[in-house]
């Protein structure tokens, strides 16, 4: 009789601790309202801290640390100052081989990805970007007033008594090529300086590199008898824009945070905030990415 009154008041206890339990599906709340750690988002949980940590790759002028060991760059300064206005105040860099970071941020070392990566459809199974915060193409630089007229690759094809200057081993050089630009019309030099030195002298009629490396070279240079072509058109190789846009990267799951994120970038590019930020690193009107999306450079 004690043995089956023992266990029928067991029974009674696992029943009233089943009705008590709370019900699955609701929202869980700590005293004072607050949310549960478990259903906290990262975008709830950097702005509790104040804090969020990027994975960088130190590479100029996208992401790197000043020998003093501060993180700054394109790709930092523009995620720092949206953070700021989403709330997170502190930004901790993690350094990291550029093809490490995607793995990197799956596996949780950091949070955000800010290292200028171009947005490929690649890439976007493995991340969700955020909306380009730049754009790189190919740049061109003549002498003041552009002479030889030369506006694009194929003008300089077109005039086979201009030259160029590339620096070896550069992707321009294939660039040039099968834009139609003979060998003859090429001017290998060693390093970028060298280029800027031979249109200078004259040697060759126009210097080709990216246009943040290009417009880095002219206003260290500070010579005002050469000129950046700025109406130059974009090269297109085997049918394709050879123009990248970057962005900051997130995990799949943190949407939240990529559109809060998505919501204050758009307010600096309309503010004209986000060219502010971006000229300091040799970036102008020219490298701002337009009305592009995350979510087309996914698709093409």
């Amino acid at each position: 009789m004690k043995k089956w009154y023992s266990y029928a008041l067991c029974c009674t206890l696992a029943i009233m601790l089943v009705s008590c339990a709370p019900k699955s599906g609701g929202s869980q709340t700590e005293a004072g309202g607050g949310t549960s750690p478990q259903q906290e988002t990262e975008l709830d949980k950097a702005r509790r801290e104040g804090y969020i940590t990027v994975g960088f790759a130190n590479e100029k002028p996208y992401a790197y640390a000043t020998p003093d060991g501060q993180l700054t760059g394109e790709a930092v300064e523009v995620a720092r100052e949206v953070l700021k206005r989403m709330g997170i105040e502190e930004m901790n860099g993690v350094l990291t081989e550029f093809g490490s970071l995607i793995p990197g941020l799956k596996a949780k070392r950091f949070d955000i990805i800010t290292a200028g990566m171009f947005i490929n459809p690649e890439r976007s199974k493995e991340v969700a970007f955020a909306n380009p915060e730049y754009s790189i193409g190919e740049a061109l630089a003549v002498k003041k007033g552009n002479p030889s007229h030369l506006r694009s690759y194929e003008d300089i094809a077109g005039n086979k008594d201009v030259t160029v200057a590339v620096m070896v081993g550069a992707i321009e050089l294939e660039y040039l090529a099968k834009s139609g630009v003979a060998k003859e019309q090429i001017v290998t030099v060693p390093d970028q300086p060298s280029a800027i030195s031979a249109l200078q002298a004259g040697r060759v009629d126009a210097v080709t590199m990216t246009g943040p490396s290009l417009q880095a070279m002219l206003d260290s240079t500070k010579d005002d008898q050469l000129e950046r072509v700025m109406d130059f058109q974009q090269p297109e190789i085997d049918g394709k824009s050879v123009r990248g846009y970057g962005a900051a990267a997130f995990r799949k799951e943190d949407t939240a945070f990529r559109e809060a994120f998505n919501q204050e970038l758009e307010a600096l590019k309309q503010s004209g905030k986000l060219l502010e930020l971006l000229r300091p690193f040799g970036f102008t009107e020219q490298e701002m990415p337009g009305d592009m999306t995350a979510e087309r450079l996914s698709q093409e």
